[in-house]
Order: structure tokens, then sequence, then C-alpha cells
């Protein structure tokens, strides 16, 4: 008999069960399995992951907390989906929100700040040279949620919390909408090096063009593919007539 009682397997511990649940939704979010603005249920989820509702009910809770789902009264809960205004608000607070992550840690920096920072920069690069798109925008988060993390600000950590998942939910949109795997190799390279030098200026005119580049990116292609739904819908308008 094993310590399970001799039935003859291991239970899944129930933290563990519900971190598969995430993973898995979440990947179908950001792989396009699940579109933006589809609503979610608990029933049709179940039925599709196999699932009973119950750790179901907590990952959906979990991917609210991560800003890939939002629940809006009376009529349910959905994927997000971001206008070009939401996504402009998002990225002009992600700007302050970085630059003043850095200004707490900035005389704080060490060798093991160096390290971490280093190790994640790695981490993104390996992701890119896999192919593995989705596992390269979670790590390019990762590397920018570094500061976040070694600030230790509570509040300031769970604002980038709330907003991340929409980014990388946009990001993965856009990269396959136009057959982009992973960010560029080199993309970081200038952030990071400015993040481990010397003036804390520089490292603020950093971040500004760093987000402006990606907020641009993101903006056209919302506009695009609002345009292209546009030009759809009038498509089909004119062929009910």
């Amino acid at each position: 008999m094993n310590e399970q009682g001799g039935r003859g397997f291991i239970r899944i511990p129930k933290a563990t069960f519900r971190a598969h649940i995430v993973d898995g939704l979440r990947s179908a979010i950001l792989k396009g399995e699940i579109s933006p603005g589809a609503q979610v249920t608990e029933s049709s989820l179940a039925e599709q992951f196999g699932v009973s509702r119950g750790p179901l009910r907590e990952a959906m809770r979990q991917l609210i907390d991560e800003g890939l789902l939002v629940t809006i009264p009376y009529t349910g809960t959905h994927v997000v989906e971001l206008s070009v205004d939401d996504v402009r608000e998002i990225y002009s607070m992600r700007v302050n929100l970085e630059i003043f992550a850095f200004e707490l840690v900035w005389e704080k920096r060490d060798e093991a700040f160096r390290q971490g920072l280093l190790s994640r920069q790695a981490e993104l690069t390996r992701c890119i040279d896999s192919g593995d798109d989705v596992a390269s925008i979670d790590a390019e988060l990762q590397l920018h949620g570094f500061v976040y993390e070694v600030s230790g600000h509570k509040i300031l950590q769970k604002t980038w919390e709330s907003i991340r998942g929409r980014l990388q939910l946009y990001w993965a949109a856009h990269h396959r909408a136009h057959g982009i795997r992973g960010p560029r190799r080199d993309g970081h390279d200038s952030y990071v090096a400015n993040a481990l030098g010397e003036s804390l200026d520089v490292m603020r005119t950093e971040i500004r063009a760093h987000m402006a580049r990606g907020g641009q990116q993101t903006e056209d292609f919302l506009l695009s593919s609002n345009a292209g739904k546009l030009e759809r819908s009038d498509v089909q308008a004119r062929a009910t007539r």
C-alpha cells in the first residue's frame, strides 16, 4: 500500500489542479482559441477542459485578477477586449509605473539585482530562439516585472499585475496576425544595459522610448483589426440586401 491508502494513484493537490486549469485556459486565450470579447461560461469551459466547476471557477477568478477576463454586469464573463483608448491609457500608466519602480530600487541595485535581470533576459532570449511565441511574451513580461518585484511596493505590484494580462493578450493577438514569432531578439538589450547603468535619467528616457514603441505597435494593430472588422461587416451587410 502506498501513502494514499493503496488506491494506486496519487491525489493531485487542489492548488496544483487549479494551476493546470489556469495554464490551459490562459493558453487557449493567448493562442486565440478563445477570441477577445468572447463570452466564457463555467458550463462550456467545464465541458471543454473536462473539469468540475469548482476549480474552474477559481481559475476564472485568477484570470480576472490577471486582466485576461472581465465580468460585465448582466452579460457575464468575457475575454478582455481593449479599444485604442484603453491601450493608450495602459501604456501611459505603464511608463509612469516603471519609472517609479526604478526610482524605488535605483540606489538599492546590487549584484543580486544584476544577476536577476540578466537571468530573465537570458530566459527571454531562450524562448525567442525556441520559436515559442506565448512563452516569449510571458518571458518579456517577466523581465519587465522584475523591477516591480524587487521594489517591494505591494500596491505598485498589484497595479502591474492588473495590466500585464491585457498586454499579454494583445501582444499575442498582434503576433498571430502578423506571423511574428516572439519579440525582437535584441529588443531589450538597451533596456537591460541602461537598467544596470549609472544614470537614472537615462533609464527614464529609455523607458519612455521603449514603451512608446510598444504602444504604437499595439495601437496600429488594433486600428488595422477594427478596420478589417468594419470592412467585413460592410461586405456582409451588402450581401444581405
